[in-house]
């Protein structure tokens, strides 16, 4: 059996975008959905709920060694510290990447997800391909995502429920002593707090900006 691969990132809609773009469209025409409050909401996930929160978490746990232990600790109560809090962030735990452990994240049931600090979950988080696969194969997925481990260092699948969520704390990548706390959130990516993905480096960050 050819093995499922994992849905890729692509600028125009899937077959399901386009079906739920089409169902919206429906109800604004019957007058069902007010296009407005749908923008508001729109605009809520897309700029006050997102990653660029759990960037600042993230950020702020680099520079500060007791909020880092008060998040490890009491992730639900060190995130709202930071103002970020709602549906689906009422039960956190937070999961740091060390030299010895990577950690990524995976609702094998749905698509439990941390949505006040990363927002909406990407499409191939609710695929059925990651679902099974990040339990069987983590590191196979890893490396469909480019992330290339030592093979000593041991991997941990942690399973988001509807009664806890997680947050991975990536490791501080290198030479950014010198950057400030907000310099350190633009290194922070979303599927880095999944645990797909490696915090950017100050080099690569420097270049998507150009």
């Amino acid at each position: 059996m050819t093995q499922e691969k994992l849905p890729h990132h692509s600028h125009g809609l899937s077959e399901i975008e386009q079906r739920v773009k089409n169902l919206e469209n429906l109800l604004v025409e019957k007058g069902l959905v007010n296009p407005q409050a749908m923008d508001e909401l729109v605009d809520t996930y897309e700029h006050r709920v997102g990653p660029q929160n759990g960037a600042r978490v993230v950020a702020r746990a680099w520079v500060d060694p007791e909020y880092r232990q008060r998040l490890l600790s009491s992730a639900t109560d060190a995130i709202m510290e930071m103002g970020y809090k709602g549906r689906q962030g009422e039960h956190m735990q937070a999961v740091e990447n060390t030299d010895e452990v990577h950690n990524m994240v995976v609702c094998t049931l749905c698509s439990c997800y941390p949505w006040p600090v990363l927002g909406l979950p990407p499409t191939w988080y609710k695929a059925s391909s990651y679902r099974a696969r990040a339990v069987s194969e983590p590191r196979a997925v890893l490396a469909e995502f480019g992330v290339e481990l030592d093979p000593q260092k041991e991997v941990r699948v942690w399973d988001s429920t509807s009664e806890i969520r997680y947050l991975v704390l990536p490791q501080r990548p290198e030479n950014t002593e010198n950057l400030s706390e907000e310099q350190l959130a633009d290194l922070v990516n979303r599927d880095s707090m999944i645990g797909v993905a490696l915090a950017d480096s100050p080099e690569i960050n420097q270049k998507e900006r150009k």
